[in-house]
């Protein structure tokens, strides 16, 4: 499912015009990218949490050639699904 597959489910689901679904699509997904780069965690009911983790600096090895390489700091997104999400999906 692409975002344009969201913003036509919303155009149909609640009858709104595209234009105004497509603003809403953009400003849920501008709002939960903001709060995630000031390292809040979203957490939305009955689907799940995402959560930026910090990940260490360490060393590494190209798997190719067999070099070892350093892999610099940085940050993640994390999703855990909620257990309602899960259930929906193995029924």
């Amino acid at each position: 499912m692409t975002k344009i597959d969201i913003i036509q489910d919303v155009y149909e689901k609640l009858g709104i015009p595209k234009k105004d679904s497509a603003r809403i699509v953009e400003s849920v997904f501008e709002l939960m990218k903001d709060s995630l780069a000031k390292g809040e965690k979203i957490k939305i009911s009955g689907f799940g949490n995402f959560a930026v983790k910090e990940k260490k600096a360490r060393r590494g090895r190209n798997p190719q050639t067999g070099e070892e390489i350093s892999i610099s700091a940085r940050k993640v997104l994390t999703f855990k699904s909620s257990q309602v999400l899960r259930r929906a999906l193995n029924d």
